[in-house]
């Protein structure tokens, strides 16, 4: 039974590390990108939903949690303190990288990009570059830490 209560404690405290990670991960788009994330989201602007924002969110979601994901289980078996470490360093360090990736595509690519995503309507092709670049980038994160 103490087997059961330990795992659950873990679960609990992995759930809230990597929930915060994600956080980080979206005020960090948010502050690259122009404007309020939240509002071109929500489609609270005058000219609607952003579908391109929607689609680079998720991609930094999805990317920043398979790096948390993966930290924590190839590291899950080790003492909490350890694995933690590994799971808040890599997360941290995934979504640099990611933001890092963002500000790189924008540079190569014409016209601004972070600006093209959060245009509001379809998803534009370049907030599908940058939505791919992002998972590519955690991919090889998670490569790095298995």
């Amino acid at each position: 039974m103490l087997d059961l209560w330990t795992a659950l404690y873990h679960a609990v405290v992995y759930a809230v590390l990597a929930g915060a990670v994600l956080v980080l991960a979206y005020l960090v788009l948010d502050l690259l990108t122009p404007g309020h994330l939240g509002r071109h989201l929500l489609g609270s602007t005058e000219d609607g939903a952003s579908h391109s924002a929607a689609a680079v969110a998720g991609a930094w979601v999805i990317g920043n949690g398979a790096v948390v994901f993966t930290a924590i289980w190839t590291n899950g078996d080790t003492d909490l303190g350890y694995a933690l470490l590994w799971t808040l360093v890599f997360g941290l360090v995934g979504c640099a990288l990611n933001a890092v990736m963002l500000v790189a595509i924008d540079l190569v690519t014409p016209g601004n990009l972070r600006a093209v995503v959060c245009t509001p309507g379809p998803v534009v092709p370049l907030a599908v570059l940058s939505a791919a670049s992002t998972l590519a980038i955690s991919a090889i994160v998670c490569a790095s830490i298995a």
